[in-house]
């Protein structure tokens, strides 16, 4: 593989990388992050001034090493917390950046976190052994950032995209009343029927995952292509050196198809302020499930945005026009339930 802009002793570095340790995920992502966030798409070119980051690694209670990052408006206090749940594959240390930039900037304070498993957390990549077990992770590690003295009595609203959805949704089963409201992009409320395999190779997966749940035995087309619109994006996702491109483990697909039943189920129980966003033409996750949640969900403070030819990646692999759309609906959202809490 060939990258713009990067010399090819570190192309062959990022190439002979092993990235199912995190101790080599972090090696490679610190030698690469100057070269991803220079790259030129709208999130990542924008400048942003007076805000401030932190990045930490600590061990949760099940000695998982977690990583983390925050961005914070430096100079005016904070409206909100957002604490933002990613997609699978992914990482908070890529595209989110230029996103919880934005954010930052408007007077949010933006936490986020890598799975274990995943970014730059402790675990074999890409593998989830237990979907709820991640979830408590997730409800672990933001309820402590909202029991800090200096954040007391402010709203806090959780953010996810695609799987990170689920994982919003299932923290909000665990937590009902815990949180101000929850947006939600490109939900994996269900997983699209074209990127599950046929039915007896599916039984046949779900069989063999009790013995070999960490190989990577499950079929898949490129998620690439079916959610990035703007050729040019897409070609931007290999600038992500530490996500998971390979296919999924067994365990993990098997964890995932379990989650989303279990939502596709639930939906009714939804009950804290929505916003829910989603592209009319996204083939990864099915928006008609993202209809039925807004449909079913008992919130009587509910709103739905379907983008028109939108794929899967919204905030990443649209046109600039329509990432920028999105970005303000979700600010906007965001301001008008900031000040409607007393």
């Amino acid at each position: 593989m060939r990258w713009e802009g990067v010399d090819d002793e570190l192309a062959r570095m990022v190439s002979k990388a092993k990235l199912n340790d995190a101790r080599d995920r972090r090696r490679i992502r610190e030698a690469f992050k100057g070269v991803q966030l220079g790259i030129d798409h709208c999130l990542l070119m924008a400048q942003y001034d007076g805000l401030k980051t932190e990045e930490l690694y600590e061990v949760n209670s099940r000695g998982v090493e977690i990583f983390s990052k925050s961005w914070l408006p430096e100079n005016s206090s904070i409206k909100a917390l957002v604490c933002f749940c990613h997609g699978y594959g992914d990482t908070c240390t890529f595209f989110f950046e230029g996103v919880a930039r934005k954010l930052a900037s408007c007077g949010f304070g933006v936490f986020a976190m890598d799975y274990p498993g995943f970014g730059l957390s402790e675990g074999l990549h890409g593998y989830i052994p237990n979907f709820d077990s991640l979830v408590n992770d997730v409800v672990e590690h933001f309820s402590k950032i909202k029991e800090k003295p200096e954040y007391h009595g402010l709203p806090s609203f959780l953010f996810g995209e695609s799987m990170g959805g689920a994982v919003v949704l299932k923290a909000h089963f665990k937590q009902p009343d815990s949180w101000n409201g929850a947006i939600l992009v490109a939900p994996m409320c269900k997983i699209a029927d074209n990127v599950i395999p046929p039915w007896p190779v599916k039984q046949f997966l779900i069989g063999i995952a009790k013995l070999l749940p960490e190989r990577k035995l499950v079929p898949q087309k490129d998620l690439g292509e079916m959610a990035f619109r703007d050729p040019k994006k897409l070609q931007q996702i290999k600038y992500n050196a530490i996500a998971y491109k390979g296919n999924p483990r067994l365990r993990t697909a098997v964890e995932m198809l379990r989650t989303t039943q279990e939502i596709e189920q639930r939906l009714h129980e939804v009950s804290l302020p929505l916003l829910i966003l989603h592209g009319e033409a996204d083939i990864v996750t099915d928006p008609s499930v993202s209809k039925a949640l807004y449909e079913q969900a008992c919130s009587s403070d509910k709103k739905l945005h379907l983008y028109k030819d939108s794929y899967h990646a919204l905030l990443e692999g649209e046109p600039d026009e329509i990432i920028y759309q999105v970005l303000g609906d979700i600010i906007a959202w965001l301001d008008n339930h900031v000040e409607k809490i007393p």
